[in-house]
């Protein structure tokens, strides 16, 4: 669908296949999106009859030991637990300060032979030596890193789950053009990245909207974040990008608590400059829309500094010793600054912002008894942004006071109330349910007085100087966009899972059902529900659009167009799941995990009448471990799965809901004193026309999606290997594909259903044809249209070749991945990552990055043919190499040097012009939208960005008459000041073929200069 213009985990059980010892080749089940881990080792023979282990959460379980020495206890909440060997009721042998990982297995066995090496292989537990080896966990069939607490405060990172999210292998950073820079976003192995999943403590706090991104916790209540980016198993689903899955902080036995305080001053802060529009020559008979401009300062950054104010604290301890215990955080983080607008903007302003960014989290845990256990959560998190204007005069470089004029409101509230339930049935059955409901609320609004009355005035710089004296005229309305003020979501959701041991076989089986409602959501325009914009063609006697039925403006190229969009609407979505899967311990060294899902997705309309209907998905996991030498040194590792993903609420906005998108153009003899044209004379032979038939008529729910529509999938396959080195290092490589088999999107051309029904004898003004149809791109779909006589409905079949499509949707990513780690061993710490990908293909996903489009699944690709010629290249999340580090080092017990680099190829670049070789140049009314420049085919990524590079440095002081409990820090983030665009503007012409927009190929979004963060903590 045609880019609006005015639109600028789960609850995860970790279990325990049957342990093996260290010298036997410990294995252990470890599944993604987890919120427990597990524990596994082995005895020598006939020593001990039970293994016992006692958490600092009040938690006792005890085991038998089998025949052969060995067990396994699965299921664990995360926290710190003592493993003691009993023979007959009496302790033999104990290990202390043992600390889990989530997902993971922990080895703790006692066998002499295997005690030297083995006493507690956990990466971050105290009891680990100077000689341990760094543990390989070979339960583990998927591709996860796992970021605990520990490392967290060591290292110099941003306070959020993306930027943690990043320091995993082959992560990038989403496209800041995705919600104009509202959104944080991460794109795991090439895909969109609204196709990713976010999980606190087992429930799902995906964006319930769009799906781009999601809630985080607190970052001083994060215990562990469990980054997933491939072959996950079967209990989990809806993402075929990746999985950021946090688990919170809970109490325990001992009270503890602490606060913190971070500044980041504008004084230390660097500013990015002035950025100055291009002076490229263009070809013959093209023209820039303004020639004053080349040359000339395109944005002011100089004054545009922020500092940023944090305080948080928690508290933790015991209701009733062993029984009863909370946990309670709170962050409170605000950000004020200044941000001056391009001289194309309005208001050319600066914003005085102000950014306030609370969380607070809460945790309740019961144990019932050492067989039952009960956890509550609540989560509250609002990111709420602010801001008034003040005049900005390029010509000075100057403030000019207040405008009268305020930024947009916007607020969004997530709530979130959590309850889970674990039931230990008996040493090899385990039961668990999570049961949750999510409050969203979406705010997006403007406190400008009269607002109502006066329409928003867009590129007013393009307003014909002889009214304007050169001096734009445009009135207090800042923004185009406004949404209801009810507007939010609502979710719950229940997940069941029972896990079974049997011999060599861990079984397990379960149910993921999730339901969303989405209230009042989508955009409108502001003020009297239209806005101007402004326009000039450097070829006046050339039409503006044939396609829309604009003539030429003539004279000296000046038109301006009234524009109107509204989509508000409401919708709903049910997600159900089951799914089962057998872990078998195949020999002492190999670990086989074969597990089968079956996804059902539905999506309902404002009707609540279903549009969407796939059932029956089903989804294999196969993948294996191979403990090569039994001993935990070498694992081989390989997995095959399908990956079914759903379409989020807002594929029913502009898809299965009533919209409205029209443009009329006209000729103006005046400007008012509010920026509204006087003396209109219409270029719009047929009034108001819209490019995809958006006039606000009501959408029949049966016709707007293929019958047959199949829900996006890929597949993928990864192999690799880690491998210690010596005693204190670990190595490894791995590869991974990915293939998207089939793709949704719409498709706007629909008259060539109308065609398709004329060759087949059918008379295509007998049914109603809709203006955009969901579909399968390069698949044949099946329509259901209603007949106009109310006879009942005709079907029509489209493929490829009827849609006139070249090419089939594709995406497609490879990988090389190499790492060596070094995991803390109270000294330091350090790990370096180097990634070779491609990610290339047709279609980005669920998004369209390269323009900042966020309708989901209906982005403007596939609208029609003459949009895809050229469409194939490299994808906006490709990046072919990437280098990655961080690492900490104790310099003495006081002081502690830490750092974090990332190196990246810049993002792709694209170009989208008219078509201008061919005699019509906007065949279908999308203007400068076509894989084309300067008349000739233009595929993505012909040129990069420049290439990404940033240091962050740290360094901690505790002083030692604190006794290790206060810390101050001194963070410096980009320290060498870099100052790269991480993407350019990709739109070529203005609504004029043959007329460049003087801001083509510009930076769009930078990254952040330097700045610095101090901070101080008490623990206590």
């Amino acid at each position: 669908m045609l880019r609006n213009n005015a639109q600028a985990h789960l609850l995860r059980r970790s279990t325990l296949a049957l342990a093996l010892a260290a010298g036997l080749g410990i294995t252990g089940g470890a599944y993604a999106q987890a919120t427990t881990g597990a524990i596994a080792g082995s005895v020598q023979p006939g020593s001990a009859t039970t293994v016992q282990v006692s958490g600092t959460n009040g938690l006792t379980r005890e085991v038998p030991v089998d025949a052969q020495g060995r067990y396994n206890i699965s299921n664990l909440p995360l926290g710190t637990y003592t493993v003691s060997t009993k023979n007959n009721g009496a302790v033999v042998d104990s290990r202390k300060n043992v600390s889990i990982k989530v997902g993971g297995s922990t080895d703790v066995s006692f066998v002499a032979a295997a005690a030297s090496a083995s006493e507690a292989q956990s990466l971050e537990s105290v009891t680990v030596s100077a000689n341990t080896l760094p543990p390989i966990d070979t339960s583990q069939v998927d591709s996860r890193t796992v970021v605990t607490s520990e490392t967290l405060a060591r290292l110099p990172l941003g306070r959020n789950a993306e930027a943690i999210a990043l320091l995993a292998p082959g992560a990038v950073p989403g496209s800041s053009t995705l919600g104009n820079g509202r959104f944080r976003t991460v794109s795991f192995g090439g895909s969109g990245a609204s196709e990713n999943a976010y999980y606190i403590n087992g429930y799902n706090t995906t964006d319930p909207y769009k799906a781009l991104g999601g809630v985080g916790l607190p970052y001083g209540a994060i215990d562990q974040q469990e980054v997933y980016t491939g072959g996950y198993s079967a209990k989990y689903g809806r993402s075929d990008g990746g999985v950021i899955s946090q688990v919170g902080k809970r109490g325990t036995n001992e009270w503890h608590f602490g606060a913190q305080v971070l500044w980041e001053p504008r004084f230390a802060a660097s500013s990015l400059g002035t950025e100055y529009y291009g002076t490229r020559g263009l070809p013959p008979g093209y023209g820039y829309q303004d020639e004053s401009k080349v040359g000339t300062p395109y944005r002011d950054y100089k004054d545009n500094t922020k500092w940023t104010t944090t305080y948080s604290a928690y508290v933790g301890g015991p209701l009733i010793k062993d029984k009863l215990f909370f946990f309670v955080a709170a962050e409170a983080e605000k950000s004020e600054g200044d941000s001056t607008s391009s001289v194309e903007a309005n208001p050319v302003a600066t914003n005085h912002y102000t950014y306030n960014l609370p969380k607070y989290y809460a945790k309740l845990d019961w144990n019932i008894n050492d067989s039952n256990i009960l956890e509550l959560t609540g989560i509250h998190s609002t990111d709420e942004q602010r801001g008034v204007y003040t005049g900005y005069d390029y010509d000075t470089r100057s403030h000019t006071g207040l405008t009268g004029a305020d930024a947009n409101t916007s607020k969004i509230t997530s709530k979130f109330a959590i309850a889970k339930y674990t039931s230990y049935i008996t040493d090899d059955l385990t039961l668990s349910a999570t049961y949750a409901k999510g409050w969203t609320d979406d705010y997006l609004n403007n406190p400008t007085p009269n607002i109502d009355s006066q329409p928003y005035i867009n590129f007013p710089e393009n307003q014909n100087p002889a009214i304007t004296g050169g001096t734009p005229i445009t009135n207090l309305n800042p923004s185009n966009q406004t949404q209801d003020p009810r507007a939010g979501s609502r979710t719950h959701g229940l997940r069941i899972d029972l896990d079974w041991q049997v011999g060599d076989h861990h079984l397990a089986g379960g149910i993921d059902n999730m339901h969303y409602r989405g209230i009042d959501e989508g955009i409108a325009t502001s003020g009297p529900g239209y806005y101007w914009q402004y326009g000039h063609s450097a070829n006046p006697d050339t039409p503006i659009s044939g396609a829309l039925g604009a003539g030429a403006p003539g004279g000296d190229g000046y038109y301006v167009s009234q524009r109107i969009f509204s989509s508000v609407t409401n919708m709903s979505l049910d997600q159900r799941a089951q799914y089962l899967e057998d872990r078998w311990q195949v020999t002492d060294k190999v670990l086989v995990s074969i597990g089968i899902r079956n996804d059902g997705f539905k999506n309902f309309n404002d009707k609540n009448k279903p549009y969407v209907n796939n059932q029956a998905q089903w989804a294999p996991r196969i993948g294996a471990t191979w403990d090569v030498f039994g001993d935990s040194s070498l694992k081989i590792y390989g997995n095959l799965g399908r990956y079914y993903l759903a379409l989020p609420n807002n594929v029913a906005v502009r898809g299965a809901s009533p919209s409205t998108l029209t443009y009329e153009y006209f000729n103006y003899t005046g400007i008012d004193q509010y920026g509204r044209p006087t003396g209109l004379t219409s270029l719009s032979a047929n009034g108001p026309a819209s490019p995809d038939g958006e006039y606000g008529q009501a959408v029949d729910a049966q016709a707007v999606a293929a019958r047959d529509l199949k829900s996006q999938y890929q597949d993928e396959a990864i192999f690799g290997f880690d491998k210690q080195l010596g005693s204190a290092w670990v190595t490894g490589a791995k590869v991974t594909v990915r293939k998207l088999r089939t793709a949704i999107d719409d498709v706007c051309d629909t008259a060539k259903i109308g065609d398709k029904m004329t060759r087949e004898g059918l008379d295509p003004d007998s049914v109603n044809i809709p203006g955009c149809v969901i579909f399968n791109p390069g698949s044949t779909n099946t329509f259901s249209l209603a007949n106009l006589d109310g006879s009942g409905r005709t079907e029509v079949k489209m493929n490829q070749e009827d849609w006139g499509f070249s090419q089939k949707a594709k995406r497609a990513y490879y990988a090389l991945d190499l790492y060596l780690d070094h995991p803390y061993d109270g000294k330091w710490q350090g790990r370096i990552d180097y990634t070779f990908s491609r990610s290339y293909g047709n279609t980005e996903g669920q998004t369209k990055s390269d323009i900042g489009q966020t309708d989901i699944s209906k982005t403007q690709d596939w609208d029609s043919a003459e949009l895809m010629r050229s469409a194939n290249g490299l994808l906006s999340n490709d990046r072919t190499h990437q280098l990655k580090a961080y690492g900490a080092y104790s310099l003495t017990d006081e002081w502690m040097v830490s750092g974090n680099l990332r190196l990246a190829s810049g993002s792709p670049k694209e170009c989208l012009g008219y078509e201008d070789a061919l005699a019509d140049s906007d065949p279908i009314g999308y203007g400068s939208s076509y894989h084309n420049c300067n008349g000739k085919p233009s595929p993505p990524g012909v040129k990069r960005n420049p290439w990404f590079k940033q240091l962050d440095l740290a360094v901690t002081y505790r002083p030692a008459i604190f006794d290790g409990k206060a810390a101050f820090g001194l963070q410096v983030f980009n320290v060498s000041n870099e100052r790269k665009p991480l993407n350019s503007f990709s739109t070529y012409e203005s609504d004029t073929p043959m007329t460049v927009l003087n801001n083509y190929d510009l930076g769009q979004f930078y990254q952040a200069p330097r700045y610095a963060r101090l901070t101080a903590t008490y623990d206590f």
